[in-house]
């Protein structure tokens, strides 16, 4: 019976329990696409990773798969596979900084890797591709599936609209804290939009004016995934569309954002952006922190 090594770490926090849950398998050599959903189902994180070997240890092959299906890229994932494998001294000595790069369905996705000053490991990924935005969804559609009313969702930026940097979200702007908190996923409305083939994984954020610039939450149901504790690639998709849509961001920014809170799994993703012309190129990184190690019987 084989036996399959993996890393379990919390994605985006420092500590145990909080940000966003990774199963790492670093050898996945011989695994079929069945055998990895299947296992990625049977561990129900947001997302697991399999990692293959490409010839050399600085670009190996990383495959995504959530609960329901393989995605071609995601940014917790990469951190946290980034992380798991600088950890076990396969990218050799990290030093001052290293950069690796994963090959993925997106494309090839660089990992800047470096200890802060605590000697912790940081990972911070560049997003895959430019900035592409596609069709704005009326409020109306938007507070039916957020389980909120219209008013609650502001649209002086930009309007609920698709827009992604790798991987598609539908970004809304909330007015307030009070409205993030209290939305609710309303299936059938999920549903409505995903038979319009509308984006049906919704990424809402507010404006936050304390220790954070930025709070969110992520809901993409037919991933598998109710709520996600910490979606980097979502967060990529949203800094970007604010440098291109915010005039206080139209040569870029940084931001923090807390996400995973209503969850109990406070996660701190920190984000960039630069802009050049018509070009926007997005970082998102963060710290992680190792929650188990084990192995996976095969049959």
């Amino acid at each position: 019976m084989p036996l399959l090594d993996y890393v379990i770490c919390d994605v985006f926090t420092t500590r145990q329990f909080g940000g966003n849950q990774l199963a790492v398998f670093p050898n996945a050599r011989g695994l079929s696409d069945k055998a990895m959903q299947s296992i990625a189902r049977e561990l129900n994180f947001s997302e697991t990773t399999f990692v293959f070997e490409s010839g050399d240890p600085l670009t190996p092959r990383v495959r995504i798969f959530t609960p329901a299906e393989e995605v071609p890229f995601a940014g917790h994932p990469n951190v946290g596979t980034a992380f798991v494998l600088a950890n076990a001294g396969v990218f050799g000595p990290v030093g001052e900084g290293i950069e690796v790069c994963f090959e993925e369905h997106a494309g090839r996705v660089p990992v800047n890797i470096r200890r802060d000053s605590k000697q912790r490991l940081h990972c911070e990924l560049e997003a895959p591709q430019g900035l592409e935005v596609g069709r704005s969804v009326s409020v109306a559609e938007v507070a039916a599936a957020l389980s909120i009313s219209q008013s609650d969702i502001r649209t002086e930026v930009h309007p609920p609209c698709e827009a992604g940097v790798g991987l598609p979200f539908l970004i809304v702007e909330l007015a307030s804290l009070e409205a993030l908190g209290q939305v609710r996923a309303n299936l059938d409305a999920f549903e409505r939009l995903r038979a319009r083939n509308v984006v049906p994984d919704v990424h809402m954020y507010v404006r936050s004016e304390d220790e954070f610039d930025l709070r969110a939450r992520m809901f993409a149901p037919f991933y598998g995934v109710m709520e996600d504790a910490a979606t980097g690639s979502a967060n990529c998709a949203l800094v970007a569309l604010l440098t291109q849509m915010d005039p206080a961001f139209s040569s870029g920014g940084c931001w923090r954002i807390a996400q995973g809170v209503e969850m109990g799994r406070p996660s701190v993703l920190e984000a960039r952006t630069a802009k050049s012309g018509e070009r926007i190129r997005t970082w998102i990184g963060g710290h992680c922190a190792h929650v188990a190690s084990g192995q996976l019987h095969l049959a």
